[in-house]
């Protein structure tokens, strides 16, 4: 397949037109490739290092969650980051494809995979923003779980380096409802409070968020950007071999920003 059809085939189903105001989906850097047999590496964040890793494998697409390019540069110098993936990407014939938040609504997406993890049945949006799409995903736990084993269950399926919560005075309360996000969801707090959800899983909470939570009666769990997007790339991976491309892989070079003191 040609990085021409694959993007089209993904375009379909993530239109980069649904991403928001704020976001930048899609093409970050297209070095003149796209009649090329797709040899793709998919990552969550595209940084030097994996594309040091595209450069060894020999691919010609690095496909990532996250936006190289959030902020329009001024100016492209020698030795920043931005202007080392430009010039690389350049001389060794390496796209840059973001899918940001337009992936972030659909099925098979950052927030459902999340959802298929934990085994959510019924699961609906927290906020529908069209017709079968929408961010994050609230759903019923069956069998329904106590709260320390849900944490289980997600120290277990997502191997969060760290793990917060909000304070209870009962682990061994019954958890049926659960919403989920992948990334940075703490603007969703008030939404799936409504939602009737009793627990919610996402990353990047602040320290109030955790008191907002905690005053609506919801429990809030942060496992970490990486952890709670991380497993849609991989799903990513999947559907991608099913087309039969050249050749796909999921990146080994990806990192996690933050680490934690033992």
């Amino acid at each position: 397949m040609k990085i021409a059809d694959l993007i089209t085939w993904f375009e379909t189903w993530a239109n980069p037109a649904w991403c928001e105001s704020w976001d930048n989906c899609g093409w970050q850097i297209e070095p003149g490739l796209l009649q090329q047999k797709a040899r793709v590496l998919v990552c969550l964040t595209p940084t030097l290092a994996v594309m040091q890793e595209a450069i060894a494998e020999n691919a010609n697409l690095i496909f990532a969650h996250h936006p190289l390019i959030f902020t329009p540069p001024k100016s492209l110098r020698s030795g920043e980051a931005i202007a080392e993936m430009v010039r690389l990407s350049f001389k060794h014939n390496i796209g840059i494809y973001t899918a940001h938040t337009n992936f972030d609504q659909v099925q098979d997406g950052t927030a459902d995979v999340l959802a298929q993890i934990l085994e959510l049945k019924e699961v609906t949006p927290i906020e529908s923003t069209q017709a079968g799409l929408g961010y994050g995903r609230i759903g019923s736990l069956e069998p329904f779980m106590t709260l320390q084993e849900l944490l289980a269950a997600i120290q277990t399926r997502l191997a969060p380096p760290n793990l917060i919560f909000s304070p209870s005075a009962d682990l061994q309360q019954t958890i049926s409802r659960v919403a989920v996000l992948g990334g940075s969801g703490a603007s969703f707090i008030s939404a799936v409070a409504k939602s009737g959800a009793q627990a919610y899983l996402t990353s990047d909470c602040k320290f109030h968020q955790f008191q907002e939570s905690r005053d609506r009666n919801l429990i809030l769990i942060d496992a970490g950007h990486y952890a709670t997007e991380r497993p849609a790339c991989d799903r990513l991976v999947q559907k991608f071999q099913s087309l039969n491309l050249d050749w796909v892989q999921l990146s080994k070079k990806d990192e996690d920003f933050r680490q934690f003191l033992d």
